[in-house]
């Protein structure tokens, strides 16, 4: 693997961080390409994201993708947490 990121994600509660974490993790088992592969860590409200592909596209598209996941996930719990 040719590129590598790590990024890393705050979260406001740890209910935030292990409804990504659980939203993430299927993606995580079985990645939708061989040319980029992902692997998580929770540690307190941080997520980490440490991200490895074969080419710098490879790395966009693999950030991209759990990025936006992430963000909707995000957005459901606060949709559902507003009508509890």
């Amino acid at each position: 693997m040719k590129a590598q990121a790590i990024i890393r994600l705050n979260f406001s509660s740890e209910k935030q961080l292990k409804v990504v974490l659980e939203a993430l993790q299927p993606e995580t088992k079985t990645p939708s390409t061989r040319r980029s592969k992902v692997q998580m860590r929770g540690e307190g409200n941080s997520l980490t994201l440490n991200f490895k592909a074969r080419d710098t596209s490879a790395l966009r598209a693999a950030i991209n993708s759990y990025l936006r996941q992430t963000s909707m996930a995000i957005n459901v719990l606060k949709l559902i947490e507003g009508y509890s």
